[in-house]
């Protein structure tokens, strides 16, 4: 019998793990997730009202329910997440450091952040002027 002398490696530490596995978890969740609210969107939006559409007293009327309120801003959160999820992934298969991949994860969460500020601030204007 011979022996194996290849050196042996030690294990992974946690930096070199998967970096990516979490969000990726998160993207799946998100997309299940936005399956169920797009078709509580699209139905209730949509295929309810009589013209197919709704107006603007109509949204307006729609949004007086807390609950719809909460639907659409879910909606709105997890497509975001699901989307800059999507384009981190798209970004690290370029294959970038730690360093820059660590940058554009936290950039790609500003980006996220304002995003839902902003769409949260516009949904509580048109509430207000109405």
């Amino acid at each position: 019998m011979t022996s194996d002398t290849r050196p042996v490696e030690p294990p992974p530490s946690r930096d070199e793990g998967p970096r990516s596995a979490p969000p990726f978890v998160g993207q799946v969740v998100s997309g299940a997730v936005l399956i169920v609210l797009l078709g509580l969107h699209m139905v209730a939006q949509h295929f309810i009202v009589p013209s197919g559409l709704r107006f603007y007293d109509d949204v307006i009327e729609w949004l007086s329910n807390p609950v719809m309120v909460a639907i659409e801003v879910a909606f709105l959160v997890f497509v975001t997440y699901h989307a800059l999820v999507g384009v981190r992934a798209i970004l690290f298969d370029f294959g970038f450091g730690k360093r820059t991949e660590r940058l554009i994860t936290n950039l790609l969460w500003v980006v996220g952040i304002v995003t839902v500020v902003y769409g949260v601030a516009l949904l509580a204007a048109i509430l207000n002027a109405a």
